[in-house]
């Protein structure tokens, strides 16, 4: 498997799709429902959501054939292909599509490589506001815009990212009361809590802010994101030496069998062990299914 290879073609793919998406920035477009999840986010869909995903797949389908990938695609059916092959492209043609329609920043294309254990191997994410190409290959380091890239340190705030259904949890106050008690704890000046956009680029926006954290409860009903949300990024986090696993602090399950949805565990991203302990402790006291 030519992991360097297929880096280059994720980011062309995603690159591709994001110019494609710019070009969209200030036109009407057409928004659409579909079934999906139990949020708004999750079920409004664009007509440039799917050219996107189309630009990417004229990139990368000739390597599922080359390589034996299979293909996970938000805007298709879940064909199971991910769970007979050894790796699987895991692809999110626009994420963030409700901040697109707004006409603000925070929606992204987002490409993972993941093996069939669930393990993320390659990750790319393409900022179409600010164009701006983050990647991560394991064991290869980070990359922001074909440069080596070391996240930022605020040290002055503890930075917490949410999406727009975080912040309609009954306990969202006493939550971010918890981060904050915590930040002053470390010796910080406080909390900063941001709702910036969709999943990928929150966790982008908290890992170059250092410390840092995003997070998502686990829940019953179907939604809580998608492996599409979480693949690329997981990459970038572990390549970072941050902290990405579930809400309770196990292995990120990037190839859920019986679902594309993380909703049965949730997701934890943090900029360093210290404070993934913290969001589990709050995970554990505010989560009813915990």
């Amino acid at each position: 498997m030519n992991f360097t290879l297929l880096t280059q073609k994720a980011v062309k793919a995603a690159s591709d799709a994001g110019q494609l998406i710019r070009s969209y920035r200030d036109m009407d477009v057409h928004v659409m429902h579909k079934e999906s999840g139990s949020t708004l986010a999750s079920q409004v869909v664009t007509e440039v959501d799917r050219k996107s995903q189309d630009a990417i797949l004229q990139v990368l389908l000739p390597t599922c054939d080359e390589f034996d990938i299979a293909m996970l695609a938000e805007e298709d059916e879940d064909d199971k292909g991910r769970l007979e092959h050894d790796y699987f492209w895991c692809i999110d043609p626009l994420d963030g599509t409700l901040p697109f329609i707004n006409g603000q920043p925070g929606y992204s294309v987002s490409i993972g490589l993941v093996a069939r254990d669930g393990t993320p191997q390659i990750g790319v994410v393409y900022d179409p506001v600010y164009d701006t190409v983050y990647q991560a290959t394991k064991g290869q380091g980070l990359m922001r815009n074909n440069e080596t890239w070391v996240p930022g340190q605020s040290a002055q705030v503890l930075t917490f990212t949410y999406d727009s259904s975080f912040a309609e949890n009954p306990n969202f106050n006493e939550i971010q009361d918890d981060l904050e008690s915590y930040a002053h704890l470390l010796g910080l000046n406080g909390l900063t809590a941001i709702h910036y956009g969709g999943a990928v680029m929150n966790a982008c926006y908290a890992l170059d802010r250092a410390p840092a954290c995003h997070f998502k409860f686990p829940k019953r009903q179907d939604g809580g994101g998608s492996l599409w949300d979480y693949a690329a990024t997981a990459c970038l986090y572990q390549e970072a030496g941050a902290v990405v696993s579930d809400a309770f602090g196990n292995s990120l399950d990037l190839n859920r069998s019986d679902s594309t949805f993380m909703n049965h565990r949730g997701a934890l991203y943090a900029t360093d062990a210290g404070l993934a302990m913290r969001v589990q402790e709050i995970v554990k006291k505010f989560c009813d299914i915990y």
